[in-house]
């Protein structure tokens, strides 16, 4: 897994960076609303898939609503901390399956496709360029 996340992230740093924060931000809270929806088709077949499945919505949703930017509620995680956070996380979502003990299952590849696309768009974010252009525009608005 961890070598697919690697060509994830390669391929990714080569393209443009086209995501912005607000469509970052729909996609957290799109990411946290599918672990929520699978934890709840989980939980009569694998409780520790479900638990898995909850946690780690939990951790994308609490991300993400700390995060400064829009649809951020309390704006204490400054975007670029929110990047690295996710391309952490992307690895830790693709290796619960192995963590919880269902890798053998069907529905581990559910997490191992939502690491890689945790990953995918980690690294289709531009992070840097929201936070400049806002410099940007409050200088030209003093000037």
């Amino acid at each position: 897994m961890a070598l697919m996340q690697m060509g994830v992230r390669t391929l990714s740093n080569r393209l443009p960076k086209v995501l912005g924060p607000k469509t970052h931000a729909i996609i957290d809270y799109g990411m946290a609303a599918s672990f929520f929806i699978t934890g709840t088709l989980l939980w009569k077949k694998s409780k520790r898939a479900a638990i898995a499945s909850f946690v780690c919505g939990g951790n994308e949703l609490t991300t993400a609503m700390l995060t400064d930017y829009p649809g951020g509620v309390f704006k204490k995680i400054s975007f670029p901390t929110h990047g690295r956070i996710d391309a952490g996380f992307a690895g830790v979502i693709a290796s619960m399956p192995n963590l919880m003990g269902f890798s053998d299952r069907g529905y581990a590849n559910f997490f191992r496709g939502q690491g890689l696309a945790m990953a995918a768009v980690t690294g289709l974010t531009d992070f840097e360029g929201e936070r400049e252009s806002s410099r940007d525009r409050g200088f030209r608005r003093v000037a």
